[in-house]
């Protein structure tokens, strides 16, 4: 009779362990299959940044290229 209560012991508490674990498994994966990747930015300068980097790198060069409209 001893051993049968361990062993029933034994295995209460291993549901009772397991069974949160797996609830929040289950939840986290159904989680991460709704979330939605995250939206592309895009380029990694903005068209001002763009345009002072490229006012400051064409000076006194030729206009061509890149540097069509931008050298002074």
């Amino acid at each position: 009779m001893h051993k049968r209560m361990t062993t029933l012991g034994l295995l209460a508490l291993l549901v009772t362990v397991a069974l949160p674990n797996a609830v929040a498994q289950a939840n986290g994966s159904a989680r991460a299959r709704n979330r939605k990747p995250p939206a592309d930015r895009g380029p990694a300068e903005t068209r001002a940044e763009r345009d002072r980097r490229l006012l400051r790198e064409c000076r006194g060069k030729p206009n061509a290229g890149a540097c069509e409209g931008y050298s002074h």
